[in-house]
């Protein structure tokens, strides 16, 4: 399993846009992952389970109110004889018989149904009966934006709200990992801020430059890590360039860190309604990947979203 080579561009072909797609293929013939699917109780939660199952990329077990899951399949007309209920009596408990299937390595993955982020990731998080790592838990999203050259990875646009240093240094091994996970051996992140120098009174930039000297003492591994960097040279070596930027980040970068939810969330969503860009995402840093999609998310997103997963798993797995 891989990232697609970048296709060559020219003025007469437009660049290619289906990584999604390829993520979605490769994982396919990879073989379905184990997903343990939290409370699937509603239309939208309970189908991008059965897509993700009829497409082979998870292999559902559905946890949650057995009425409520039943009653949903015949609203939708779905079969449900191929699949596994464990059953339970509300969300809550959904959620920490989820987590109890993945201690007891009786499922590879979650997957978010029909209850709150907040009740799901308090039931991964707990001291005693959750899945929690050292780590701190953070988002990745994975952009396939039009005119850029390659998947574009934001982070954190979900679940740490205004991150200091040390939540920084995790969000970005994590999203480090998580790459990795993808075939991509050496990422280059880089670290968002208003402007390209440090600055006493922007603690974006004092973070970023810590940040990389941490990743100069194999605080951070696996990455190569350049900022404060703003958007734009970021993004374009050529505007790098105009400012008299030497990084090996600009223009190439896999990974942004934004200084806040706020920020990723802002970026995230501009790429997708003002560039067109398609869009997955997982929480990662826990024992397993928890697959995040939102009420709103389409059919790609939702399978994308799986097949992410799925890297994440079989390169654990010694797949990669």
């Amino acid at each position: 399993m891989s990232i697609k080579p970048a296709s060559p561009v020219t003025s007469e072909t437009p660049p290619v846009h289906d990584q999604l797609e390829f993520f979605i293929e490769q994982a396919r013939l990879a073989g379905p992952i184990r997903t343990a699917v939290v409370h699937p109780v509603d239309h939208n939660s309970l189908l991008g389970a059965i897509e993700a199952a009829e497409q082979g990329l998870i292999e559902p077990l559905l946890v949650g109110p057995e009425h409520k899951i039943r009653a949903a399949a015949e609203a939708e007309g779905i079969d449900l004889t191929p699949y596994r209920i464990i059953a339970t009596e509300h969300s809550h408990q959904a959620a920490e018989c989820a987590c109890d299937l993945v201690r007891e390595a009786k499922a590879d993955a979650l997957m978010k149904g029909s209850l709150g982020t907040s009740e799901l990731l308090s039931a991964v998080v707990h001291k005693t009966k959750g899945i929690r790592t050292e780590r701190r838990l953070s988002h990745v999203f994975v952009f396939d934006v039009p005119n850029y050259h390659k998947p574009l990875v934001i982070t954190d646009a979900a679940i740490n709200v205004t991150p200091d240093l040390s939540v920084k240094r995790d969000i970005v091994q994590n999203a480090i990992d998580f790459c990795q996970s993808l075939g991509n051996r050496a990422p280059k992140v880089a670290i968002l801020a208003a402007v390209e120098k440090v600055k006493p009174t922007m603690q974006s930039t004092l973070d970023a430059a810590a940040l990389c000297k941490m990743a100069d003492r194999e605080q951070i591994t696996g990455g190569i890590l350049d900022g404060p960097l703003a958007f734009d040279n970021a993004i374009s070596l050529q505007a790098a360039i105009d400012k008299h930027i030497n990084s090996p980040v600009s223009g190439d970068a896999d990974i942004l860190l934004a200084p806040d939810l706020e920020a990723a969330n802002m970026i995230a969503k501009q790429l997708i309604y003002l560039a067109d860009a398609k869009s997955a995402g997982l929480a990662v840093g826990a024992k397993v990947p928890i697959i995040l999609t939102s009420r709103a998310e389409g059919t790609l997103g939702r399978l994308a979203s799986c097949a992410l997963a799925s890297y994440m798993v079989k390169h654990a797995q010694g797949g990669n």
